[in-house]
């Protein structure tokens, strides 16, 4: 129990600089490699993650937790993984008011870079998944305040890159890179989408 001590402690102090919009977790590794106007565009090393799938019974609530039970020791090994940034969620529509209108998709936490898929701590709870996210390129739309204004951003993303040299693949989703008590004006939140080069 005491060896937990240091590693909720960390959490602690990460959490409250948090607030203020200083940001110590490890994030994944990338590389920009083009700008369209606001839109920034990334190649992505491939990573892996935890990720809980939204569905029936599971919403972003739920998956959240299941995640942060995960890293906090609810795996094989009971390792306790430290944080990253930022917490990913595909494939949900998001309302424009709280709470969550519908739930399809699923939310990901991606693990530090010395963790490989094959080598992460099999996770306890069987609606945990350990994933291989592979390389991609990805365009991203930064901006700050909450979350309930996702779609017109994600719309904002996906409108950026009509006339550029670059087309989305799929469906766009949403990075988010601070906790609920960030204060709004210093949260760091992104749509994004997969892309790739047009003919």
């Amino acid at each position: 129990m005491f060896q937990a001590i240091p590693y909720y402690g960390v959490l602690a102090v990460e959490s409250a600089l948090n607030v203020i919009g200083v940001r110590l977790y490890e994030e994944p590794r990338y590389t920009v490699i083009d700008h369209v106007q606001d839109v920034e565009i990334r190649r992505y090393a491939p990573r892996a993650a935890a990720a809980v799938a939204l569905v029936s019974g599971v919403d972003r609530n739920d998956a959240f937790r299941l995640l942060f039970d995960y890293i906090a020791g609810a795996n094989a090994g009971r390792d306790r993984i430290a944080m990253t940034a930022p917490v990913e969620l595909r494939g949900e529509r998001l309302a424009m008011t709280a709470p969550v209108e519908s739930s399809e998709g699923r939310m990901m936490f991606f693990l530090p870079a010395d963790y490989g898929a094959s080598a992460a701590p099999q996770p306890r709870d069987p609606r945990v998944q350990i994933v291989s996210v592979p390389s991609e390129k990805i365009a991203v739309l930064r901006f700050a305040g909450l979350g309930g204004v996702s779609p017109l951003r994600q719309k904002q993303l996906l409108s950026g890159l009509i006339r550029s040299r670059w087309r989305a693949v799929g469906e766009p989703f949403m990075y988010y890179y601070d906790a609920p008590f960030t204060l709004p004006f210093l949260r760091r939140n992104e749509a994004a989408v997969v892309v790739e080069e047009r003919n």
